[in-house]
């Protein structure tokens, strides 16, 4: 008889994945740049990257990570933003060709809204999982380059739905995605610290680029926020995952992850 899988806290997995990743490699590009982000809805955000390692915004100084997962694409991701109401991490993909962006506030809930099992969210007409995120598309206005406003936003898509990926995050970390249509995915871990767990979670899509997207998850068991791009071209996955330390909701995780992608199948349902 084989062990009952446990789930673990998001620190135990950002150590589980941590030896050996495939993450991409932090780059220097953006800094000293100044972006102005002008969003759909009419709000803006200016972004100064004082350093390869260290954005300014309106709210403050942040450490960041900025990767590159395609040229003229960057992915830039830091603990803030939010309105200080919930632990919050904020994640931009900044296409500088193209001038147009995205943002992704994801916030965790507090300890009470974490406990709170299922049945009574279901009662009480609640979505299953306490993690929010908050979207904005736009476009960008920088330094020293030229508006193309004639670019489409980034915008959600089905493209994704109905491919079964599988991701290998290190010689320990594999998983299996399949997705299942426009706001659930299921996922398995087939090897590493989560071997044997697998859930149905909710998800959302935004296309970046040609076979490039952005991939967010937000799961229900244990407070978690995925948010990663996904470049089928390449067959690389870059991004980040964001929860508590531990159960004590006292000290946040939020580390890098990247993978080998590969797509096994796609289902495509008859009409």
């Amino acid at each position: 008889m084989t062990s009952q899988p446990v789930f673990i806290q998001v620190g135990a997995l950002a150590e589980g994945f941590a030896p050996d990743s495939h993450i991409l490699p932090p780059v220097g590009d953006l800094s000293g740049r100044t972006l102005q982000l002008e969003f759909a809805d009419n709000s803006t955000q200016v972004l100064t990257f004082v350093s390869a390692d260290g954005v300014r915004t309106e709210s403050g100084q942040f450490e960041c990570r900025v990767t590159s997962v395609r040229d003229g694409i960057y992915f830039v991701d830091y603990i803030g933003g939010g309105d200080g109401s919930r632990p919050a991490a904020t994640s931009y993909v900044l296409d500088v060709t193209q001038g147009v962006c995205t943002s992704v506030v994801g916030t965790l809930p507090n300890e009470n809204e974490a406990r709170t099992d299922a049945f009574t969210r279901v009662e009480r007409g609640m979505e299953l999982t306490g993690v929010q995120a908050r979207f904005r598309h736009g476009r960008i206005a920088q330094q020293g380059a030229k508006a193309v406003p004639e670019a489409a936003l980034h915008h959600p898509t089905r493209e994704l739905v109905g491919m079964r990926n599988l991701y290998t995050y290190s010689a320990t970390e594999q998983y299996e995605h399949v997705y299942l249509n426009d706001n659930f995915y299921a996922w398995q871990c087939l090897s590493g610290v989560e071997a044997g767990l697998a859930d149905v979670d909710r998800c959302h899509y935004i296309a970046i680029a040609k076979d490039l997207y952005l991939f967010v998850w937000r799961e229900k068991i244990i407070p978690t926020l995925g948010v990663v791009m996904i470049d089928l071209d390449r067959k690389k996955t870059d991004g980040k995952i964001f929860g508590y330390q531990g159960s004590q909701f006292d000290t946040l995780s939020n580390f890098p992850v990247g993978a080998l992608a590969q797509v096994l199948n796609v289902t495509r349902h008859p009409r």
